[in-house]
């Protein structure tokens, strides 16, 4: 799905096809060079979940380069993932830079995130993820 802007679009667009728990979605991306693109969204799921999502895609090298998800329910922020490194924080090393914000304390408090990556988009994961913790 990183290997071309259309190939990338086409897997967006699909999102609310292959997930019965997606009710709505709405996404703008578009290519910032010959190579490079982005997208930002919303997806809408039940119970009142919303995934908001942003991924920077280089597809020279197949790549996300940057990205940033938060789940929301009923308008309150349940958590947060962004690929902003902490080298300092020991407790993070396993998944760096990869890691999730979780309560009490969402702009302190974080845990290693092992199923995102730079190597593909990580919505299909959240979407499941939501689907296992929050869905279920």
């Amino acid at each position: 799905m990183l290997n071309s802007y259309d190939e990338y679009a086409v897997f967006l667009s699909t999102l609310q096809e292959r997930f019965g728990s997606v009710r709505f979605m709405k996404f703008k991306v578009y290519q910032t060079s010959a190579t490079r693109a982005s997208s930002a969204g919303t997806i809408i799921l039940l119970k009142e979940i919303i995934l908001e999502f942003k991924e920077k895609i280089n597809f020279k090298k197949k790549k996300l380069v940057d990205y940033g998800y938060v789940v929301y329910q009923a308008g309150e922020k349940l958590y947060y993932y962004d690929s902003q490194p902490h080298p300092d924080d020991p407790s993070l090393a396993s998944t760096h830079p990869h890691h999730k914000h979780i309560p009490p304390d969402l702009k302190h408090h974080r845990i290693p995130a092992p199923g995102l990556s730079f190597e593909r988009s990580n919505l299909e994961f959240l979407i499941r993820e939501i689907e296992t913790t929050l869905l279920s």
